[in-house]
């Protein structure tokens, strides 16, 4: 006996749960991702900046790019 092809109904259906896993793992992921980003701040002494400023920070180093931003801030 042939199996009938898939409909698009039950190819959505499945695409749907893979989107949702998937959006499930990315949040978990963010979230440990996060918490190591975070440990790291403190390890560096980081957390006397405030969070407005740090996004400032990252933001600024992010559009010039790190080797940039440390050739800049580094001493020679």
């Amino acid at each position: 006996m042939a199996r009938s092809k898939p409909s698009a109904r039950d190819a959505l259906k499945k695409l749907r749960e893979q989107r949702a896993q998937l959006e499930s793992e990315e949040a978990r992921l963010r979230q440990e991702a996060a918490t190591e980003l975070g440990k790291l701040l403190i390890e560096c002494g980081a957390e006397t900046i405030e969070p407005a400023q740090l996004r400032q920070i990252v933001r600024a180093s992010m559009a010039l790019g790190i080797e940039e931003t440390l050739k800049r801030i580094a001493p020679a």
